[in-house]
């Protein structure tokens, strides 16, 4: 019989935790996006409409266009799968070196209405500024005051000043509708900091691209007495033994014997660096059980062998998915660049431990 302990572990003893941190020497997220190019931008932009959650709610399309014939949309994400009236947003880039102003976003808005007056698409719900030092003072607060940034538009048009000059031939009666009819309140700023967030929904994406990495906190000791979380698979290790040596053995029995209590010990020291690998599953990839995926991946691999009839007993098992569980392949798993030299041997006692393998038949 195993018993279990409920101990509490010493509530004194501070916990370094499983965390994210910046490489060092690494620039934060916002100073990184001012060092990309025209094209990373707007895949950044792209990345990030691809996670943005608002709501538990996701565009169900998102296509970067940015290029020589892009018609005034450097990223269309859709929240239908049509590309009808007010069911989509416009994303429009620009990667300078200041902040946007009146007259470098007003040619973009020129732009953009003509493609609407040709009917090249449809009214977008959102029409997005994105640049990574934001808009300038004088474009925020027009922006914020939707008529008082159509007022500007249509003088800066009329009068060909703030990046307009030379498009009077381009006031013809269906543009000027288009302008007059638009709701100039569609038009909108996506600062950094928003962009940053969403982007930081693909965390492989996130971390590659800001040099963000995950950072193991140290594994669970190892307690003296057998937790009531190492029941299952301590018991199988002693049904192993016992099969061994024909006899009924007790933990006490096992504990009493210098060959059995070391291979005790040893599987309970991987039991806990597996443990290690699947809290920081836990606390670090919370949206999906990453550490499931990986347990998934090493009985793929083992299983085949461990069915073969001529391993005639469970110590036979057990020897040989140590041996097996050293070169199953794990790389598609995020988890693996943290492997430590414990996890996998351990990972099969966690699958022992979840009834999902035996060493006894």
């Amino acid at each position: 019989m195993v018993a279990a302990s409920h101990k509490a572990s010493n509530p004194k003893r501070a916990k370094k935790q499983n965390r994210f941190r910046v490489k060092h020497g690494v620039l934060p997220p916002s100073a990184v996006v001012m060092h990309l190019s025209d094209d990373q931008w707007e895949s950044f932009i792209e990345d990030a409409c691809l996670s943005r959650d608002e709501s538990s709610v996701r565009y169900v399309s998102v296509k970067k266009l940015g290029a020589s014939g892009d018609k005034g949309r450097d990223v269309e994400a859709r929240w239908k799968a049509d590309l009808i009236p007010y069911e989509w947003d416009l994303f429009q880039g620009k990667h300078y070196g200041t902040p946007l102003s009146p007259s470098t976003a007003f040619p973009e808005l020129l732009k953009f209405f003509g493609h609407v007056a040709a009917g090249t698409y449809p009214c977008p719900r959102n029409y997005f500024f994105c640049a990574p030092r934001n808009v300038g003072p004088e474009l925020h607060d027009l922006i914020a005051n939707p008529t008082k940034l159509k007022e500007a538009f249509k003088t800066a048009w009329n009068e060909e000043k703030s990046g307009l000059q030379g498009s009077a031939a381009k006031r013809t009666p269906e543009l000027k509708k288009v302008v007059d009819d638009f709701d100039f309140g569609r038009i909108k700023e996506c600062v950094v900091r928003d962009l940053i967030r969403w982007h930081s929904g693909d965390r492989s994406k996130h971390f590659n691209l800001f040099g963000i990495a995950p950072h193991r906190a140290p594994d669970p000791a190892v307690p003296p007495e057998l937790a009531a979380a190492e029941r299952r698979y301590v018991a199988e290790l002693l049904r192993a033994y016992a099969e061994e040596e024909n006899l009924e053995l007790t933990l006490d029995d096992v504990r009493a014997s210098a060959v059995y209590n070391e291979h005790l010990a040893a599987a309970r020291s991987t039991f806990f660096c597996a443990e290690g690998l699947k809290r920081f599953s836990r606390d670090l990839y919370t949206e999906e059980d990453e550490f499931s995926r990986l347990l998934e991946m090493v009985l793929k691999g083992i299983r085949p062998s461990l069915t073969s009839p001529s391993l005639k007993s469970g110590m036979k098992r057990i020897e040989k998915a140590m041996d097996l569980v050293a070169s199953v392949r794990v790389d598609d798993s995020p988890l693996s660049s943290q492997l430590r030299g414990g996890d996998l041997p351990g990972t099969c006692h966690h699958l022992v431990n979840e009834d999902r393998m035996k060493w006894v038949r």
